[in-house]
């Protein structure tokens, strides 16, 4: 198999991965050397399944020793095999960037032999990266859960970003679809990577010199309906990871059927909407001040689909409004659906000289026809009862609908939304 049949099967393969994120890192080009790395991500390229990335994002190889359910490289699975040599892909990289179809590389890959031996296979590649080729841009390596801590190390030293995928949110699930791993053994290699990154920053000089640690941080992938698991459980374990791990970034990807599958994984393929709406309520709690378990409810575990997660909240907690845009915190502001954390920023600055009135946030492009029924503004003041009706619900139906038909016309186009 030569190397353009390789690049076939192999980026192919590392599709099922999405958590290829490019920002948080900044490094610049060394005399001689190829490429630079922006603090504010790059993004500029389209996959085959139109994800827009600008990352060249491989797999070192699809042969794989374990034998998880879920995954189409799995030991028992009939699918095209193919490796790359370390030096096929620095070759492969060096080239796409000359040509300026890439600024970075994303490379995971199966478990071939042992964990310590992928992962020593990978850090060659970003090596040879770095030293031989003076390669400045971006690099993200999947780090294999097992693999010693010298290698991570290692890792950290020559990539921008490192990411252990947790998969599956319970451990439960994990033990019954891939018994071969574990989340001591997943978050053991997160502990490490976090250690590994406080370490560099305490040994940062006051002129900002000095080691860098993947410097963009560290993400994980959560796959999305493989199993019975709630989004609650997956979201109360993501803001687990946030807090104990400094976890930059975690990623939803649905489950999509794949070949020759266990009988006990889902037969069709989950809806998009729902990792959307996953991400939404991941945003919510990393910035907007809620906690994993307002977003459901003990009666319904999953988030709803016909509607964003902070406008759900809103219309269970009804007594929580209306909230006075002219008096009320940060955190309170926040909480008001179609409010986003730099238009409550703006409002906080404004008020200070003059009261708000709905058309001053209609000049912040705020979304007034969702929020007014949650707020008071100078000259607005919604009934009491018109918050408490039943009825309200039904005034979002329609938009709901329409984002529906966006979405739907979205996932025809590009396949995502």
């Amino acid at each position: 198999m030569d190397i353009q049949q390789k690049l076939r099967v192999l980026a192919d393969a590392a599709k099922y991965d999405a958590s290829c994120a490019s920002s948080g890192s900044r490094r610049a080009r060394v005399e001689g050397g190829l490429g630079n790395t922006n603090g504010v991500g790059i993004c500029h390229s389209y996959t085959p399944d139109g994800r827009c990335i600008s990352l060249l994002k491989l797999l070192l190889t699809n042969y794989c020793v374990y034998d998880c359910s879920y995954c189409i490289n799995r030991i028992s699975s009939d699918t095209q095999r193919a490796r790359f040599t370390p030096e096929e892909v620095v070759f492969l990289t060096t080239e796409f960037y000359k040509r300026n179809y890439i600024e970075g590389l994303f490379l995971s890959s199966g478990v071939i032999q042992s964990p310590d031996y992928t992962m020593e296979q990978m850090v060659r590649v970003a090596k040879l990266l770095r030293v031989e080729q003076k390669f400045g841009g971006y690099i993200h390596l999947k780090a294999v859960p097992g693999a010693s801590e010298e290698l991570l190390r290692e890792a950290g030293s020559w990539a921008d970003r490192l990411s252990a995928n947790m998969e599956l949110a319970a451990d439960r699930d994990l033990a019954a679809l891939a018994p071969a791993k574990s989340h001591r053994e997943i978050e053991t290699s997160m502990q490490q990577i976090a250690c590994g990154i406080l370490e560099a920053k305490d040994r940062t000089t006051a002129a900002g010199k000095g080691p860098k640690f993947a410097p963009a941080g560290q993400s994980t992938q959560f796959i999305v309906g493989a199993t019975s698991t709630p989004d609650s459980e997956m979201l109360t374990k993501s803001a687990d990871l946030y807090k104990n791990y400094r976890l930059r970034r975690a990623y939803y990807s649905a489950f999509s059927p794949i070949p020759h599958a266990d009988p006990a994984l889902p037969l069709k393929k989950i809806p998009l909407v729902r990792e959307h709406r996953l991400y939404q309520a991941d945003w919510l709690i990393r910035f907007y001040g809620f906690s994993a378990d307002e977003l459901t409810t003990p009666a319904d575990r999953n988030l709803a689909l016909d509607k964003d997660p902070k406008l759900a909240w809103a219309l269970r907690n009804r007594e929580f409004f209306p909230v006075d845009v002219n008096k009320a915190g940060e955190a309170a502001l926040l909480r008001v659906p179609g409010f986003g954390v730099r238009n409550v920023k703006r409002m906080v600055r404004i008020r200070r000289y003059r009261k708000l009135t709905l058309g001053d946030l209609a000049k912040l492009k705020i979304s007034v026809k969702k929020s007014q029924y949650f707020i008071v503004a100078a000259g607005h003041n919604p009934a009491v009862h018109e918050i408490d009706s039943q009825k309200l619900p039904k005034k979002f139906e329609l938009a709901s609908q329409q984002m529906g038909l966006f979405e739907a016309a979205e996932v025809a186009r590009t396949g995502e939304l």
